[in-house]
């Protein structure tokens, strides 16, 4: 097992901390390593699909990643209380035919105490985008941390 820092009881600053670890390790869009934040076993629910531990995570995040093409997040903190993180999400995608999509979300997460998050709950509404309206380039840039998401 690896410990992922920080560990619960969260701060405001490190559950900031969490939230955009997570960010930037989406934005990889690498599965493998997406999986290791979370614990063996580890249950997600995610739209209307539930699964658990990391094996059906890499599987779930490597289809996923195949549909939504040029996938790049943005994560806003909204809550926290002990070993738990509530956060709202909006990323952009383009499907196999070239249409854009801007998915909006919120998440619960739930933490063990080496840092691993051992519950998601995830839910998303997908509105779709013509190209122009695009705002999410890629991962964030240093400059734009800790700037909150607007709300459309």
């Amino acid at each position: 097992m690896t410990a992922r820092p920080p560990f619960p009881p969260f701060t405001r600053e490190t559950a900031a901390l969490k939230v955009q670890a997570a960010e930037d390790a989406w934005n990889t869009r690498d599965p493998r390593r997406v999986a290791l934040a979370y614990t063996e076993d580890s249950v997600w629910r995610n739209r209307d699909t539930f699964l658990t531990g990391r094996a059906a995570i890499v599987e779930f995040l490597t289809r996923k990643w195949q549909r939504e093409r040029d996938y790049a997040l943005r994560k806003d903190l909204w809550a926290y209380d002990g070993n738990r993180i509530a956060v709202r999400f909006q990323y952009e995608s383009r499907d196999a035919d070239g249409r854009w999509w801007r998915s909006y979300g919120n998440e619960l997460w739930e933490f063990d105490e080496h840092g691993l998050m051992s519950r998601r709950e995830a839910s998303i509404d997908d509105v779709p985008i013509e190209e122009e309206e695009r705002r999410i380039h890629g991962p964030r840039p240093e400059s734009e941390r800790g700037r909150p998401l607007p709300l459309q």
